[in-house]
């Protein structure tokens, strides 16, 4: 679903209002020609309920004229 910029920025807050100490720990980068680049990191953090968690997530960025403009972000939020 492609979004503004207005709606990037909305659903960041929403998102750290209920998780007020998201933390990303970045694991690596990879450049995928001129335009691509993967980032694998771990975000972690505690809701108001007091659970933890920690989720690996991946995303691919393309970046356009110094801007991101697609971000297709992949996660497993299932624990075995």
């Amino acid at each position: 679903m492609k979004q503004t910029r207005q709606q990037t920025i909305q659903k960041y807050t929403e998102l750290n209002k209920i998780f007020p100490n998201l933390h990303d720990n970045v694991v690596t980068t990879y450049l995928s020609g001129e335009k691509h680049i993967t980032v694998e990191f771990i975000s972690t953090g505690t809701a108001a309920d007091g659970s933890k968690f920690e989720l690996p997530i991946c995303t691919i960025f393309t970046i356009e004229n110094g801007k991101i403009t697609k971000d297709f972000t992949y996660y497993d939020n299932f624990e075995e």
